[in-house]
């Protein structure tokens, strides 16, 4: 029994939920977001909330269930909140700006890095944090990867591009030989 799966998602005001089949249509203004749960859920409308109940009895079609409430609930929150990840940028000489729709970094390497981002994420730059947000998590969270790995924090010094909340691990560095 799916413990996420059995809660239902709210619907604030401001946001419509329109359920066709399987495709779950949420719109709120000019913007709209859809989740296909290619029939394996149920969804209802009810009560200014969206209730899911599995197809079948089976291990998949629970474990869908709670997928597909999550899901729900990420649109939910990213049409009301939006979502927001900061990257920080530790080096001597490293660097990052914004032009138009690309994120120009300088990381040590021998070319700056141009990376494009799509036009309804916002990325801002702040001395050495970047700060992406966006409506959709998936999208934020993958872009903040991205730029991540294209100069992942070292142990020794902690150069590189790390998460604001993440913690890197320091090693020690070599010791004078006798």
């Amino acid at each position: 029994m799916s413990r996420i799966g059995k809660q239902p998602v709210s619907i604030p005001s401001g946001i419509e939920v329109n359920v066709n089949g399987s495709i779950i249509t949420f719109k709120k203004g000019n913007v709209t977001k859809e989740l296909n749960t290619k029939n394996f859920v149920n969804v209802s409308v009810e009560n200014d909330s969206i209730v899911f109940t599995p197809k079948g009895d089976d291990r998949a079609d629970r474990a869908f269930w709670g997928t597909f409430r999550a899901l729900a609930q990420n649109i939910i929150v990213g049409l009301t909140d939006g979502y927001t990840k900061q990257l920080e940028i530790n080096g001597v000489g490293y660097k990052a700006a914004v032009q138009g729709t690309k994120l120009v970094l300088n990381l040590g390497h021998s070319h700056p890095i141009d990376y494009e981002f799509p036009k309804d994420v916002k990325i801002a730059v702040e001395k050495n944090i970047v700060t992406i947000s966006g409506d959709d998590k998936q999208v934020i969270g993958q872009i903040a990867a991205e730029i991540r790995s294209f100069r992942p924090p070292e142990p020794y010094k902690g150069k590189g591009v790390k998460y604001v909340e993440e913690h890197i691990i320091r090693k020690a560095g070599k010791t004078a030989g006798k």
